[in-house]
């Protein structure tokens, strides 16, 4: 029950009745401030009318008539009351007897034809009536000067009380009706919900593969449901990357210390000596820079990743890409490597040391994983607000199926040529995480045996003409 009452259902349940009540109680006053307006309106009608026809009878001339038989010429609810030429009351008959005294009050204070109203809401009018007698109980009155013509609106009053009892049950019944459907619709409205909920409840407890249901209508709940499928979705790609790159590091890590254990576990022995020492102690000192290569590498994503600011300058990239071009020829003469970039350079915003770091990775990518003789580009330009490096070769190219991983971390299209260079696989996944915190986007285009093309472009780091 509790559970109701704090759910969605309970609270959709409580909110509709709410509303229904509301409904059936504003219905219900308008309805009986309605019924009780017309009830006085029409009474206010037939004691006009009434008051018309008597005036039209004495513009006839002197008669005398009977109390009786005038009582029912005009019908209920009646009441007549006759005053004499000093005021005084001659007869009371119908709804006009026990409020005798209080209608001739009222009447001797108004004028002719205007409305009396007493304490009981009775309404009344006093006409004229000069030269009219009238008999009563077979005996004949003197001469009536007023007659004062009453109407109870009351006894019709009474009606609409019944009325309104009847509606307030009517609605009282509605509202339980209505309330145990309202349980129905809600209860087979919101099971997609439950559904959502059984199979959120699998995944939480374990189930991985298991997704909220989704149907082809294409309802509020399938497009929740469709995106916290998503959601699980993203949850699952980035554990599964975690795992892969917890594995991958350790596998990177675990080369270079078991040489190092190696050597050391050698020379513990006593097997080493002289030149042989010597060599050792150069292979431990390379497989310690590799791991701190990797270590510092890790860190720079770690850094990049949690959004840390860069140091964000004035810069011409042109300077910067040509101190790499002339130590990527003085490392690898026997490429045709060259440099295009405007006249006065490429002004950008940007963090040197990373900047820097980006395009010694494309030029180092370029000239490492191609054959002999190819030939390497960089080429900086800027097209209106978008300025943009790009790092061509004609080199052996990519194979298409490869093109999607280019940037995930530790991964390797030739993984044993890589490592012969000494690549940790963190290499595009810097470069990409670098070209992303200075508001620029990477993009490769390549193909086997044609060479390959990786180019950065953006204006969030374009900087001021130079």
């Amino acid at each position: 029950m509790s559970r109701w009452r704090a759910g969605i259902r309970g609270r959709l349940l409580a909110g509709f009745l709410v509303l229904l009540v509301l409904a059936l109680a504003t219905s219900g006053v308008i309805t009986a401030f309605g019924v009780n307006d017309y009830i006085v309106e029409r009474s206010v009608a037939k004691l006009r009318d009434d008051e018309h026809r008597i005036a039209a009878l004495v513009r006839s001339g002197p008669q005398t008539i009977n109390a009786d038989q005038f009582e029912t010429m005009l019908g209920p609810p009646l009441g007549i009351m006759g005053l004499g030429r000093d005021g005084g009351i001659l007869f009371a008959i119908g709804t006009s007897a026990g409020r005798e005294y209080e209608l001739a009050a009222l009447a001797r204070a108004a004028t002719p034809g205007e409305l009396l109203e007493t304490r009981d809401e009775v309404v009344a009018v006093r006409i004229p009536t000069p030269g009219m007698r009238m008999t009563y109980l077979d005996r004949e009155t003197d001469e009536v000067a007023d007659l004062i013509l009453v109407n109870d609106a009351t006894i019709d009053r009474a009606t609409t009380v019944g009325f309104v009892r009847t509606l307030a049950t009517i609605a009282a019944l509605s509202a339980v009706v209505l309330a145990a459907l309202a349980v129905v619709v809600l209860r087979i409205g919101l099971r997609p919900l439950s559904r959502m909920a059984e199979a959120a409840d699998a995944i939480a407890g374990g189930s991985r593969d298991e997704r909220l249901p989704v149907s082809d209508r294409n309802a509020e709940t399938d497009v929740l449901a469709s995106a916290v499928n998503r959601a699980f979705d993203a949850q699952a790609r980035a554990e599964s990357r975690a795992r892969t790159f917890a594995a991958d590091a350790s596998h990177e890590l675990r080369t270079p210390l078991a040489t190092i254990s190696g050597w050391l576990e050698l020379y513990r022995q006593g097997g080493l000596s002289g030149e042989d020492l010597e060599q050792a102690v150069a292979r431990i000192e390379d497989e310690v820079g590799r791991i701190r290569l990797l270590v510092e590498e890790l860190g720079l994503l770690a850094r990049l990743d949690t959004g840390r600011p860069l140091d964000t300058r004035p810069l011409d990239l042109a300077a910067l890409a040509e101190s790499v071009v002339e130590d990527a020829r003085v490392i690898h003469p026997d490429l045709d490597i060259a440099l295009t970039a405007p006249p006065t350079g490429l002004p950008v915003l940007g963090d040197a040391a990373r900047l820097l770091q980006v395009l010694r990775n494309l030029v180092g990518n370029a000239v490492q994983h191609n054959p002999p003789g190819t030939r390497v580009r960089l080429t900086l330009d800027r097209s209106g607000d978008e300025s943009r490096v790009a790092v061509t070769d004609d080199g052996a190219g990519i194979p298409a199926g490869d093109l999607p991983r280019l940037f995930d971390r530790f991964w390797r299209a030739e993984a044993s040529r890589s490592r012969d260079y000494g690549g940790s696989g963190l290499g595009l996944a810097i470069v990409q995480a670098i070209a992303g915190a200075h508001g620029a986007r990477v993009t490769v285009r390549s193909e086997v045996g044609q060479g390959t093309t990786v180019t950065l472009a953006g204006t969030a780091w374009t900087g001021p003409p130079g």
